[in-house]
C-alpha cells in the first residue's frame, strides 16, 4: 500500500510518516516544494504520478489568530488547497484522510461533542477546516475526517516548547483556565492514523489522547514533570485577548473510535512524559 502525506515538514505530518518508515511502509511525505496544495494542475500531476492508494492530507493554513487577517491565504490552503488534493484522490481512487480540528464547534456547554453534533465555528480558522470537511464528504465516499486538539509533535512549535522556553527565565506565568480540551500527541495519532487506513471504516472521528483538563493544568503537568518551578496564575480567556476567539470547551467524545475498533490513544499526562522524553532524546 502506497501512502502519500502531504505537510510532511508539520508536526503531524512528519510523525505520520516517521512512524509509515518504522513499519517499513511505502510512504511518501511532500511539502510545497514538491507541489503547491492550491494549485489544482500541479496537484493533480503530481499526485496522478505518485498515484498512492491513501492519501493522508496533514497540510494546513493553522496560524489561527492570523487567519483572522488573512482570510484568501487561509481560505486558499484550507478550502481550495483541500478541494485539489482531494479531487486527485477522486481522479485516481486513493482514499482520504482529512485532518480537522476542535475549531468546528463553538464550545458552548461542558458536554463533550460527538461526532454528528452540529459545528459552529466561531473563528475564521475554523470555517475554513469546516468547509474543508463539507468538500471532502462531497467529493468523496472513502474518507476519514478525523478532529484533532491542542496539536503537539517534535517537528515544529506547540504549547510544550513554549511554556519549556518561557520557563527558562520566568519563574510565574499567568494561563488560560476555563478553556477545556485534550492534548494531542502527534507520535500517538500517527500510529491511528495508520491503523484507519488499513480499514474501510470511513466516517468522522475524534481522536486527542484521553483525558481533559484547560490550558493552566496542562501548564501545571509541564512544569512539574519537567521539574521546573514555575508558579501558573490561571487566568480568564477575557483576561488574556487574542485576535481570533477561541471554543471554551473543546472537549470531543471518542466513543466511536472505540466502536469501530480502534483503540484510543494513551491519556495526554503519559504522552507528556514520552514527548518530554523525546524533547530530550533531541537534545531539544
Amino acid at each position: 500500500m502506497k501512502i502519500l502525506v502531504t505537510g510532511y515538514n508539520g508536526q503531524l505530518g512528519y510523525d505520520v510518516v516517521r512512524e509509515g518508515v518504522k513499519r517499513n511502509l511505502d510512504i511518501i511525505g511532500v511539502t510545497r516544494n514538491d507541489f503547491d496544495i492550491t494549485d489544482g494542475a500541479a496537484v493533480e500531476h503530481y499526485i496522478k504520478q505518485e498515484n498512492p492508494e491513501v492519501i493522508i492530507h496533514c497540510a494546513a493554513y493553522t496560524a489561527v489568530d492570523k487567519a483572522e487577517d488573512e482570510q484568501e491565504t487561509c481560505w486558499e490552503v484550507n478550502v481550495e488547497g483541500t478541494k485539489n488534493v482531494a479531487r486527485a484522490a477522486k481522479v485516481i481512487g486513493a482514499k482520504f484522510v482529512y485532518i480537522s480540528t476542535d475549531y468546528v464547534f463553538d464550545g458552548e456547554g461542558e458536554t463533550p461533542f460527538g461526532e454528528s453534533d452540529p459545528v459552529n465555528p466561531i473563528g475564521y480558522y475554523g470555517e475554513t477546516k469546516y468547509n474543508g470537511e463539507r468538500i471532502v464528504q462531497e467529493l468523496l465516499d472513502n474518507y476519514f475526517i478525523v478532529r484533532i486538539s491542542w496539536v503537539f509533535g517534535i517537528n515544529g512549535n506547540n504549547f510544550i516548547k513554549t511554556m519549556l522556553r518561557l520557563a527558562e527565565d520566568r519563574d510565574e506565568l499567568n494561563v488560560v483556565s476555563d478553556q477545556f480540551g485534550s492534548p494531542t500527541y502527534t507520535f500517538d495519532l500517527a500510529k491511528l492514523l495508520l491503523d484507519m487506513v488499513g480499514t474501510d471504516k470511513y466516517g468522522i472521528y475524534h481522536a486527542s489522547n484521553e483525558g481533559f483538563c484547560n490550558w493552566a493544568q496542562f501548564a501545571e503537568e509541564i512544569f512539574d514533570q519537567a521539574n521546573k518551578n514555575v508558579k501558573v496564575n490561571a487566568i480568564t480567556t477575557e483576561e488574556f485577548p487574542t485576535k481570533a476567539k477561541r471554543p471554551k470547551n473543546s472537549r470531543m467524545s471518542k466513543d466511536k473510535l472505540q466502536k469501530s475498533g480502534f483503540a484510543r490513544l494513551p491519556n495526554w499526562k503519559t504522552a507528556l512524559s514520552h514527548y518530554l522524553n523525546e524533547l530530550e532524546m533531541e537534545g531539544n
